[in-house]
C-alpha cells in the first residue's frame, strides 16, 4: 500500500498536469475563434466561386471552339496522389487518428495503385514516413502561419504534377470544421475536376471566350479548394484540441478527489492502528 507521503506527491503530480490541460484549453478556445472566423468567411467565397464555375463550364461546353482541359482529362488511375492535411501537433484526441486511419483504408483498398502522399502536417508525415510511404511533398510546420501564398504554392505543384500526367487522380483527406464537438471527415477527388452542376443558370455577357475563361478559373477553383481545406483544418484541430484538454482537466478533477479520499483513508487507518497500539500498550502495562 502506497505510503501518505506518495499519495501526497501523485495529487500534486496530477494538480499540476490539471493546470497545464486548462491553459492549454484556454489558448486552443482563444485560437479557435480566430480561426473558426477565418474558416466561416472562406465558405462563401468558394460557394461562389463553384457556382460561377458551373455557369462558365455549360457556357463553354456549347461552344464549337472548345477542348478538353488539362485539369478535366479523365485518365485510368494507376498514380494517385492522396494530400493529407493533419496538425503538427498532438494532443487533440482522435483528431488525426481518425484521419489516417480513413487514408489508410483508402491505400489498402487500391493495393494495385502507385499511391504516393502530399503530406501537410507532421503527424501525417511522420505517420506514412513509418510505414514507409512515398512522400511527394512534406509541408510541416506551415500551419502556424497560414498564408495564401504557400497554398497557393502547394496547388501549384499539384496542378503540374497532374497536368504533365505524372499522377491521374488527385484526391483530398481533410478534417472539416463542423462544430466544437466533433470534426467532420471529409474525403473527395480534387483532380481530375467534376465541374458542379450550376443550380442557378446565369446569362453572362463574356468579354473572352467561355473556354478561355474556363481555363483561368480551374487553377483558381483548386487553389481555392486547398486554402479552404486547410483554414477548415486548423479550425477543427483548435475546436479537438480544446475538447480533449476540457475532458483532461475533468478527469484530473476525477483523479484528484479519488486520491484525497484513498489518503484520508489510509491516514485514518494510520491514526485508527496507532490508538490500537496505544491502548493494547496500556492496557498490557495496567
Amino acid at each position: 500500500m502506497p505510503s501518505l507521503i506518495d499519495i501526497r506527491r501523485r495529487v500534486r503530480s496530477v494538480r499540476n498536469t490539471q493546470q497545464i490541460t486548462k491553459a492549454m484549453k484556454m489558448i486552443s478556445a482563444a485560437k479557435l475563434r480566430r480561426a473558426q472566423e477565418r474558416a466561416l468567411a472562406a465558405r462563401p467565397y468558394a460557394a461562389m466561386l463553384q457556382q460561377i464555375l458551373a455557369n462558365v463550364a455549360e457556357a463553354a461546353s456549347q461552344s464549337p471552339d472548345s477542348g478538353a482541359h488539362p485539369l478535366l482529362a479523365t485518365r485510368p488511375e494507376k498514380n494517385v496522389l492522396l494530400v493529407v492535411v493533419t496538425a503538427d501537433r498532438g494532443l487533440a484526441g482522435a483528431f488525426n487518428t481518425n484521419l489516417l486511419k480513413l487514408a489508410q483504408r483508402f491505400v489498402s483498398e487500391n493495393r494495385d495503385k502507385n499511391i504516393t502522399f502530399e503530406a501537410i502536417g507532421r503527424k501525417g508525415r511522420d505517420y506514412f514516413r513509418r510505414r514507409e510511404g512515398k512522400i511527394a511533398g512534406d509541408h510541416a510546420d506551415m500551419m502556424k502561419q497560414l498564408s495564401v501564398d504557400y497554398s497557393d504554392k502547394i496547388a501549384h505543384g499539384i496542378i503540374e504534377r497532374f497536368a504533365t500526367g505524372e499522377v491521374d487522380a488527385v484526391y483530398l483527406f481533410v478534417n472539416e470544421f463542423k462544430s466544437v464537438m466533433a470534426p467532420t471527415l471529409r474525403e473527395s477527388r480534387l483532380l481530375p475536376i467534376e465541374v458542379p452542376k450550376s443550380s442557378s443558370p446565369a446569362d453572362y455577357i463574356y468579354e473572352q471566350k467561355p473556354e478561355e475563361l474556363l481555363g483561368s478559373l480551374l487553377p483558381k477553383y483548386i487553389k481555392g479548394q486547398i486554402y479552404g481545406a486547410l483554414l477548415e483544418s486548423v479550425a477543427a484541430e483548435h475546436a479537438a484540441r480544446m475538447t480533449a484538454m476540457d475532458a483532461a482537466s475533468s478527469n484530473a478533477s476525477d483523479m484528484i478527489d479519488n486520491l484525497t479520499l484513498h489518503m484520508n483513508r489510509v491516514r485514518q487507518a494510520s491514526i485508527t492502528r496507532e490508538i490500537i497500539e496505544i491502548v493494547s500498550g496500556a492496557a498490557a502495562q495496567g
